[in-house]
């Protein structure tokens, strides 16, 4: 009896063996590029094995990998949660003109596999809150964030003045942001 439990545990104990050894250092820089410091990312990493060797059988899981990096994303928002709130205005900046800009890295064609999965999922859910906006709204910050266009460029385009397009770009933005604000927590 002894031994048919010895031999699954050895097993499960190689099994974890070698998701550190495959995994370790590039799970690590994942976590360590979301988080303050090597601390944290070593806490993190920490407690992302050991959740794994709290499985009794890994069979199961299939992607090792993404289980893995999922369970890595949920112990990084548990942390950020912990702090301080922060606004989706963290996620952006000002350009010259006063206009909202969103970091390249959002949209920029570099691609691995966790980067690919999070631009996918930010990607739908932006679209999606894009399409909340009513339709003139959703014209103007389009024309003026993803199109580049300027405010004044819009307000030549419609006829409106340059005040209703600032103030239709507002509530885009405003809606966005509060919309995107469990994204950006979870990231």
């Amino acid at each position: 009896m002894d031994e048919l439990i010895a031999i699954p545990m050895a097993q499960r104990q190689q099994s974890i063996q070698d998701a550190v050894q495959n995994y370790g250092k590039r799970l690590f820089s994942f976590i360590r590029s979301r988080v303050k410091n090597d601390q944290d990312a070593e806490d993190i990493l920490q407690d992302v094995w050991y959740q794994l060797s709290s499985i009794i059988d890994t069979e199961p899981i299939e992607l090792l990998s993404s289980w893995l990096y999922r369970v890595s994303r949920n112990r990084i928002v548990d942390k950020k949660r912990k702090k301080k709130p922060q606004s989706l205005e963290d996620l952006t900046y000002t350009d010259k003109e006063g206009e909202m800009v969103f970091p390249e890295a959002l949209f920029t064609d570099h691609r691995n596999p966790e980067t690919e999965l999070e631009r996918v999922y930010f990607r739908e859910l932006f679209y999606e809150a894009l399409g909340e906006l009513p339709e003139k709204q959703r014209e103007v910050f389009v024309w003026n964030e993803l199109e580049d266009l300027t405010l004044q460029e819009i307000a030549d385009k419609t006829g409106k003045s340059i005040k209703t397009i600032i103030s239709r770009k507002r509530y885009a933005v405003a809606h966005l942001r509060e919309r995107l604000q469990n994204l950006y927590d979870e990231y």
